[in-house]
């Protein structure tokens, strides 16, 4: 299609849709920039616009789906991941307003830069930035190696050692788990220390002292972990939207009570709820999830 607003500018924009092979593999020969303009956060993927820059089509979309991976400066445009309203008439609004304006001021003037001979250069060499970084990274060969090194090595790595010694790591773990739950129920916390709000003001870069105390009646200090949790306190009664996360470090052992503390420094402004969450720990579990016993303060 033609850009109505812009009629000097005749590089053809394609509006995806559904389109069987055939007529992908036409509009892919034909096509100067692909534009993909779904909803955010409603982009399952979007294999065509990876297969068009496999073309060396550039590519202006929003940063969801597959661009948010892909987009590299100068290899393509993009309209940002964040939303600025709420109300997606007014969101269609504003992003048909920057898409127009990225034409203008961006698309056009790169696509119409051209030397003595006719040969725009800066647009090649966006064709390279697109096809040499973007294309790249979505073939099926890096997908292979991702799944090889990120997941089946490491599965495979860990099956190794579950097994050895006659299923000697295992047995520890499971051994482990059981001692664990067996004492799970009087595990609590003791008191927690941290900083007065009362006297004076929290303050950005300033270093805080939080200290938690935990009765581990019938365990070892190494076996919990705990960690300070800081939330946004505006939520919508479904979903916390986690700020940060910091673990405390075991200080010392009096008795069954053991001491847990960190130096925690605000890096943000705002109102903020703060918990404390005490957890089975274990340098041999795969992650957290594995044992599902937590406790809150």
């Amino acid at each position: 299609v033609e850009v109505a607003a812009m009629p000097q500018f005749t590089g053809k924009i394609i509006f995806l849709q559904n389109y069987d092979m055939e007529l992908a593999r036409r509009m892919v020969q034909g096509v100067d920039v692909w534009l993909n303009t779904p909803t955010r956060p409603l982009e399952a993927s979007g294999t065509s616009g990876e297969k068009a820059v496999m073309n060396g089509v550039l590519q202006f979309s929003v940063l969801d789906g597959w661009w948010v991976e892909g987009y590299k400066k100068g290899g393509g445009w993009m309209l940002p991941m964040e939303r600025t309203f709420e109300n997606q008439d007014f969101q269609n609004e504003m992003d048909a307003e920057l898409i127009y304006n990225t034409i203008e001021e961006e698309i056009a003037p790169l696509y119409y830069r051209r030397d003595e001979n006719n040969v725009p250069h800066d647009w090649i060499e966006s064709i390279k930035v697109c096809v040499a970084d973007i294309a790249a990274n979505f073939t099926t060969n890096r997908m292979l190696n991702d799944y090889e090194e990120r997941f089946y090595r490491k599965l495979h790595e860990r099956h190794e050692r579950m097994v050895a010694e006659d299923f000697r790591m295992a047995r520890e773990i499971a051994a482990w788990k059981r001692r664990v739950s067996s004492a799970w129920d009087k595990v609590h916390v003791v008191n927690t220390e941290q900083f007065n709000m009362d006297k004076e003001a929290i303050l950005i870069g300033h270093g805080y002292d939080v200290e938690v105390v935990v009765d581990i009646d019938g365990l070892r200090p190494e076996d919990i972990g705990v960690e300070m949790i800081l939330a946004d306190q505006i939520t919508d009664n479904k979903n916390v939207r986690v700020i940060a996360k910091r673990e405390l470090t075991f200080v010392r052992q009096d008795g069954s009570r053991a001491f847990y503390s960190v130096r925690s420094t605000p890096e943000s402004t705002g109102s903020f709820d703060m918990a404390i969450r005490v957890f089975p720990k274990n340098d041999k579990l795969p992650h957290r999830m594995d044992f599902a016993l937590v406790k809150w303060a």
